[in-house]
């Protein structure tokens, strides 16, 4: 079906449920397979580490520029129609890159366009939702059953053809994407619209909201989504020493996948109960908790529980965390804002997996109580937010806390 055909049949909620589909899908593809292609490619282990820490390090630098920019044009969409399309057609370098040098520098470059959509589309899609009265949650629910797919397509082909076929699988996949960003809604409100109740209380430049109480819950997100990264690092090597077949590794990664994926689906029956820094608070005593419960390495059932708290790790504090910025935040800084919290997410993560595989080597994974101190520090972080400005003093906009 071609993009003018879903602009006229389907609802803008639709489209853009399509578009993360495939965003996610495709990250899925390249974050389980890019390391097997590599290997394939007689890259080294120091190498494969360059090469993906490279592009984290290129968003930490260029990301808020990228939102400030996408902020000033006069609708997202026209930057993320640009970035998909480039990040569409990069995958062909990689084709011809053969040596070190050329695919840290192609796959640099990807890694940039594709990792800038997220804060942007994010930013847009909530924007859109708020307005239409409809369900974000949902939208990005599609996200997550996108990434799952994704994986699992990827998973298949490069079973059946081995790891040559991961190029082919992810050109593939980027190039749906592009083709997805075509038919974006228009995600701004006409300018007759606008109003001042849907502005009011809200900050029009980045810098009148970078305060403490704004601050410290992207920390503290930042902090959990940093111990996400370490399970996707370490978890699996860990359950593997302590004897658990690989087997049930694939299930436990996919259960939490899965609960994810089920929460984005249905938080909204309760999601309007809480203000969006009680979920970030949330997610951080669940993390506390699962953190320290996988570093007793308990039997499997246990284990498939605590991956099973990945619904409220995960999905309620970012729920939370992309409500709490744009609860704050007005249209004119919204994609800036929720690249600031990204480049926090990122930051953190880099840091932490360096400091996370040192504690591996010495404790084993008995190093995952580090994760669960990260988490229990988070908590304090939101705690404190809270104390310095409470939930409930939110001007005109409900449950901005």
């Amino acid at each position: 079906m071609t993009a003018p055909a879903l602009k006229s049949r389907f609802s803008p909620e639709v489209r853009a449920s399509l578009f993360h589909f495939t965003v996610y899908s495709t990250n899925g593809v390249a974050a389980a397979y890019f390391g097997i292609w590599l290997r394939d490619r007689n890259m080294s282990t120091d190498q494969i580490g360059i090469i993906n820490a490279a592009p984290v390090l290129a968003l930490l630098v260029i990301n808020l520029f990228v939102g400030r920019i996408a902020d000033r044009a006069s609708d997202w969409r026209q930057a993320i129609i640009f970035m998909a399309l480039v990040a569409g057609a990069i995958p062909l370098g990689l084709f011809y890159a053969n040596a070190f040098w050329g695919i840290l520098t192609v796959w640099t470059l990807f890694a940039v366009f594709t990792g800038s959509i997220a804060p942007v589309i994010d930013a847009a899609t909530l924007r859109l939702t708020e307005r239409n009265g409809s369900n974000f949650g949902h939208i990005r629910g599609w996200g997550t059953v996108g990434s799952m797919i994704g994986t699992a397509v990827a998973g298949l082909v490069v079973t059946w053809f081995g790891a040559i076929a991961f190029l082919p699988t992810l050109l593939g996949f980027s190039l749906l994407r592009a083709a997805m960003s075509l038919q974006l809604p228009r995600f701004r409100a006409p300018e007759r619209e606008k109003t001042l109740a849907k502005t009011e209380g809200r900050a029009g430049r980045l810098r009148e909201v970078l305060k403490p109480w704004f601050v410290l819950p992207l920390i503290a997100f930042a902090l959990v989504q940093a111990t996400h990264a370490i399970l996707q690092a370490f978890a699996a090597l860990v359950w593997k020493d302590q004897g658990i077949a690989p087997a049930l590794i694939g299930p436990l990664v996919a259960v939490g996948t899965a609960s994810e994926a089920a929460m984005m689906f249905a938080w909204r029956r309760f999601g309007r109960r809480v203000s969006a820094r009680q979920m970030v608070l949330a997610s951080a005593v669940a993390a506390t908790l699962r953190w320290a419960v996988v570093a007793l390495s308990p039997p499997v059932p246990v284990l498939f529980l605590m991956q099973m708290l990945h619904s409220v790790t995960f999905a309620i504090g970012y729920l939370g965390m992309v409500h709490f910025i744009a609860n704050w935040t007005s249209e004119e800084i919204a994609a800036e804002a929720q690249g600031f919290s990204f480049v926090l997410q990122q930051g953190v993560t880099v840091v932490s997996l360096v400091v996370f595989g040192w504690l591996m080597g010495l404790f084993g994974a008995q190093a995952f109580f580090g994760a669960s101190l990260l988490s229990l520090v988070s908590a304090g972080c939101v705690w404190l937010s809270l104390r310095l400005r409470p939930a409930h003093d939110s001007g005109t906009v409900p449950r901005v806390g």
